[in-house]
């Protein structure tokens, strides 16, 4: 049975791939965009089965309406991506507090916006997909990335929290979590707009040289990362997190490492706080 789908930020990059992949499958979709007259060209070959909205996903009302606008149009939504986002890199210090509440607005409450007007309408029907784009960064940290990578870890988050509260009413909920993929994300990151402070040259200066050296290397292939998206439309029990490519998985397995040292050299001190022979058998059941 073909599905519906609303994506978010499918105008280009990983968006407009698991839009393409989408349609490839005979799905139907609503494609959202801040600017929707960069889908023309495929709104005019699938004239029936796709239809922009432009969205911004930091305005709870208009995620309210996107969502609404599938459905009226569709009969009802199978599956929400929850793709658009962006970041920059600064050091904290260096990053203005506009902009930083700006990156988590799109990048974390964005989701929040569109997963509040979609989840009633799944639940009513207790079936629904909602795949939340992440990034390895999501659970992990790179210097200069304070605003993107607190908004990617609150996704992770919240997608955890939500698989569970929703596990016993058929909705499937997953964050996806890619390494470095072949789209202009890491050329838009690394505009740089602000000259470092000197202190930051080693740490944020590094990460941007890294940037710059890695942009159009990635081994991400955005075209297999939505093949993976739309399988993961057709299957239940879904992690709560899925890393995807070697590179996020070496960069995760190194930062697991670093936490278990770093718990196994702090285990006396977090333990000395407990009162004496305490029983934590009550945690067993959560």
């Amino acid at each position: 049975m073909s599905k519906v789908w609303l994506i978010t930020g499918s105008a280009r990059g990983l968006g407009r791939s698991i839009l393409e992949a989408a349609l490839a499958e005979g799905d139907s979709i609503v494609a959202t965009a801040r600017n929707p007259e960069r889908l023309s060209d495929l709104e005019a070959k699938f004239p029936n089965r796709l239809k922009s909205f432009a969205l911004d996903v930091t305005d709870g009302n208009a995620a309210n309406a996107a969502v609404d606008f599938a459905i009226d149009t569709f009969g009802r939504l199978d599956v929400l991506v929850n793709n658009a986002g962006y970041g920059h890199i600064l050091p904290f210090e260096q990053t203005g507090e506009a902009e930083f509440r700006d990156q988590l607005e799109t990048n974390f409450f964005g989701v929040v916006n569109l997963i509040r007007a979609a989840l009633p309408h799944m639940r009513q029907r207790r079936t629904g997909h909602i795949i939340n784009i992440s990034s390895v960064g999501g659970r992990t940290s790179a210097p200069g990335l304070s605003a993107y990578q607190s908004a990617k870890w609150a996704v992770g988050g919240l997608t955890e929290v939500l698989a569970k509260e929703t596990a016993g009413f058929g909705i499937e909920i997953v964050a996806v979590e890619p390494g470095g993929m072949r789209t202009d994300w890491s050329a838009i990151a690394s505009e740089q707009r602000t000259d470092l402070l000197e202190e930051y040259r080693a740490s944020v200066g590094a990460m941007l040289t890294h940037l710059q050296e890695y942009f159009g290397n990635e081994i991400g292939d955005p075209g297999k990362v939505a093949e993976v998206v739309v399988g993961l439309s057709k299957r239940r029990n879904l992690p709560a997190h899925l890393l995807l490519g070697s590179d996020a998985l070496a960069v995760y397995a190194k930062a697991e490492g670093e936490r278990q040292r770093s718990l196994d050299e702090w285990t006396a001190v977090s333990k000395s706080v407990d009162i004496e022979n305490v029983d934590i058998g009550f945690l067993d059941h959560l």
